[in-house]
Formats: C-alpha cells, sequence, structure tokens
C-alpha cells in the first residue's frame, strides 16, 4: 500500500453551544444557537439566531439549559444533532 491510501480522511463534526428552547417531544428538544456575523454592506455585527433539532435519548432536557451539542447523522426529517453535554441548568 502506498501513503495515500493509507491516509484516513478526518471529517470534524461540528460543535455548538445555545439554549433549549423547546422540549415536548420525544427524545428532541430545539436548541437555539446565536451566530454573530459582520455585514457585508454596512460592516455592523449582527446576531443571527439558528434553531437545531437535537437528540436528547434520555429526555432529561428542560428549557433553559445551557447545552453543547454535536453534529450527527440524520436521524429524522430535521434532526441532525445529538447532545454532547449539559453545561448548566435552568434556574
Amino acid at each position: 500500500m502506498t501513503d495515500t491510501e493509507t491516509t484516513v480522511r478526518e471529517n470534524p463534526r461540528k460543535v455548538r453551544e445555545g439554549l433549549v428552547v423547546s422540549s415536548g417531544m420525544d427524545k428532541t428538544a430545539v436548541v437555539a444557537t446565536i451566530d454573530r456575523v459582520r455585514h457585508r454592506r454596512y460592516a455592523k455585527t449582527v446576531q443571527r439566531t439558528t434553531k437545531l433539532y437535537v437528540h436528547d435519548e434520555t429526555n432529561d432536557l428542560n428549557v433553559g439549559d445551557r447545552v453543547r451539542v454535536q453534529e450527527t447523522r440524520p436521524m429524522s426529517k430535521k434532526k441532525r444533532w445529538r447532545l454532547v453535554e449539559i453545561l448548566e441548568r435552568a434556574k
């Protein structure tokens, strides 16, 4: 085997932090993540919110929890993220 054949292709999965905004579904939570981006024309920093559907196997997330999620294979039509850890519980 040559050097190029033994090279393993790495695919680092995306990791995001966000706030749980809904946990009413079974084994699924909705997490809102905030991205700060620079506006192209006005050069002002703008906040963009994205909702991620997260797989929560143990159903232990509550609204207001701060969590870390990781990209994974598609688990349903919209669910493409899984729970890595709970950073902070809601008060």
